[in-house]
């Protein structure tokens, strides 16, 4: 695999970890595989891009509950401490904010259990991902809320591809425009494939498996 290097911003704790090569995630190929181990898993990382997701959410916008993907809970309880300062609003009669790791069944089918429905129904929920590429996780995610009436008021995310799921704002701290190159392709149609190279390595939310 080609050597790291990080995509930097104007906070030495935000940045994007980056190798260029030919992966294969659950839904696509891509030319890049994108590491966010340490955003997840690393406080002061972590705390730096809690800070930047809850910018989008500073004047009027309403959060009661946080739903985590691809194991952003670290980054979700962050976002939920930023969210209970005074200068944000929220519906909770004790004024805090609910953070939530959805489950998942067959076929990628969203599920919350009787005990977790409270924190959802009637609710305002920002949905956390690591990345929004093909946008399949976060449409789960959206049909899972609506589903028990919930009030979906956007999604955040470390890198996406995509404005918008369902209509729904996307907001993402780095997107293909950091990357320049960035492209991604459905397996049957990828271009690397079909001129003989070889996949690298197996990615997703937990990380890379080198093939």
């Amino acid at each position: 695999m080609a050597q790291e290097y990080k995509i930097r911003t104007k906070n030495p704790d935000v940045f994007l970890r980056v190798q260029k090569g030919h992966f294969a995630t659950m839904h696509s190929h891509t030319n890049y595989y994108i590491d966010v181990t340490t955003q997840k898993n690393r406080l002061s990382e972590a705390k730096a891009v809690a800070k930047e997701m809850v910018r989008a959410y500073q004047s009027n916008t309403i959060i009661d509950t946080v739903i985590c993907l691809d194991g952003t809970e670290v980054i979700g309880a962050l976002v939920a401490e930023e969210l209970t300062e005074d200068r944000f609003m929220n519906l909770n009669a004790h004024q805090t904010v609910y953070v939530l790791s959805p489950e998942f069944i067959g076929g990628g089918q969203m599920i919350f259990r009787d005990n977790i429905v409270p924190m959802v129904q009637n609710k305002h929920i920002l949905v956390i991902a690591a990345s929004v590429t093909t946008g399949k996780s976060a449409l789960a995610a959206i049909d899972a809320i609506k589903y028990y009436h919930g009030h979906l008021v956007g999604v955040s995310a470390i890198f996406a591809t995509v404005d918008e799921c369902d209509h729904i704002p996307v907001h993402s701290i780095f997107n293909p425009n950091d990357l320049g190159d960035y492209q991604s392709f459905a397996p049957h149609r990828c271009p690397m494939c079909q001129k003989g190279e070889r996949l690298e390595a197996l990615v997703n939310s937990y990380g890379c498996s080198k093939l």
